[in-house]
This record gives C-alpha cells, sequence and structure tokens, in this order.
C-alpha cells in the first residue's frame, strides 16, 4: 500500500483529501513532520485560504519540501496548494511561493463573471501525463478560487475558462510536481479517479 503525507501547515482541506485517497486505496497520514514527508511515496500539498499566510505558515518546511521535490517522487498541489507552486502571486500585495513552477497567481480581472469563481466548470486537457489517464476531454469539476495561475504551455497539462483562460492543472519540468486548481475531492468520480491516478503514480 502506497503511503501518502498530506502536509499540515495549517491550512487546508485536510479531512475530505484524505477520504478520497484511502478511497483510491492509499495508507494516509497527516503530518508537519519532515521524516514522515521525506519518506512518503506520495505527497499532498492541499490549502484553502490566503497565499501570504499559507507561504508563512510553509516556510519551515520549504528545505523539507525541496528535498522531496529533488528524489523524484510525486507531489500533488491542490486549489490553494497549487498556487503556492508558483513563483509569485499578488494575493495580499506581491509574494514568493515555492518556485517549483515558473509562473505568477493573478486575480481574475474585472467582468461581469462573479469573483470567486465557484462550481463546476468544464476542463481542456493540453497535454497528457499519467495524473489525467482516463479522464475525458470537457469533464466538469468543481472549482472554488479568486486567482487563477498564469504560466508557459509547456507546465499546463489542462487550462479551464473563466472571464479568461487558465491553468486548471500544472506541471514542474520533470513531470512529477502537479498542481490542479479545482478540488478532486469535490469533484465526483472524476476527482476520485485523478486521485486514483495519483496513488498508482507513486
Amino acid at each position: 500500500m502506497k503511503k501518502i503525507v498530506i502536509i499540515d501547515y495549517g491550512l487546508g482541506n485536510l479531512r475530505s483529501v484524505r477520504k478520497g485517497l484511502e478511497h483510491a486505496g492509499a495508507d494516509v497520514i497527516i503530518s508537519s513532520d519532515p521524516e514522515e514527508i521525506k519518506s512518503a511515496d506520495g505527497v499532498i500539498l492541499p490549502g484553502v485560504g490566503a497565499f501570504r499566510d499559507a507561504m508563512k505558515n510553509v516556510e519551515v518546511l520549504r528545505r523539507t519540501i525541496d528535498k522531496y521535490v529533488a528524489s523524484g517522487k510525486p507531489m500533488l498541489g491542490i486549489c490553494l496548494g497549487q498556487q503556492m507552486m508558483l513563483s509569485t502571486s499578488e494575493e495580499g500585495g506581491l509574494t514568493e511561493g515555492l518556485d517549483l513552477v515558473k509562473g505568477q497567481v493573478l486575480r481574475f480581472p474585472h467582468s461581469e463573471l462573479k469573483v470567486p469563481h465557484m462550481g463546476w466548470n468544464s476542463i481542456k486537457i493540453t497535454q497528457e501525463h499519467p495524473i489525467f489517464d482516463g479522464i475525458p476531454e470537457g469533464s466538469f469539476v468543481y472549482f472554488v478560487h479568486s486567482y487563477y495561475v498564469d504560466t508557459t504551455d509547456k507546465n499546463t497539462l489542462i487550462s479551464c475558462e473563466y472571464g479568461t483562460e487558465f491553468a486548471a492543472a500544472i506541471v514542474n519540468d520533470a513531470g512529477n510536481v502537479i498542481g490542479i486548481q479545482f478540488h478532486p475531492e469535490k469533484s465526483g468520480d472524476i476527482g476520485l479517479n485523478i486521485l486514483k491516478n495519483f496513488v498508482a503514480m507513486c
């Protein structure tokens, strides 16, 4: 059974993500222990809340995360966890992220559309990756966010449209760090299949 560690840094929807991973057949631990993180087969960076607060809280684990990523093992960021993987965010004033994927986090532009972007929206798969094996083009997934990820085409796995086109899923150049903006644990069978694919990657 694959050991998956959900990083506990004080912000995140930990229980529902844990349930989804357990449903996918993983042995799940919620922990902030660097040794637990480094020994995991896979790591989840969750997140609900403000970017600046999240980066302040996770700073003590930054070297641990960098070492884990350098090992080549898979890491998945969910919602704010994805945004934290980027270079910078403009939320709450310009703040540095983990810089695991080059790019920035921007607020949705003013338009007739409501912000936050909340509810179901369809996704466009822009390049293949094992985490999206068997996920049909145009699948609907569940979003809740006011800021979006802007990165390069080569680092974008899935795009979505909400007033502007944005990266709904990202990947680093090595392919082992993946971020998804939507909530797989709230996205029904599609989300559970994505979590199963992540466990299979580990």
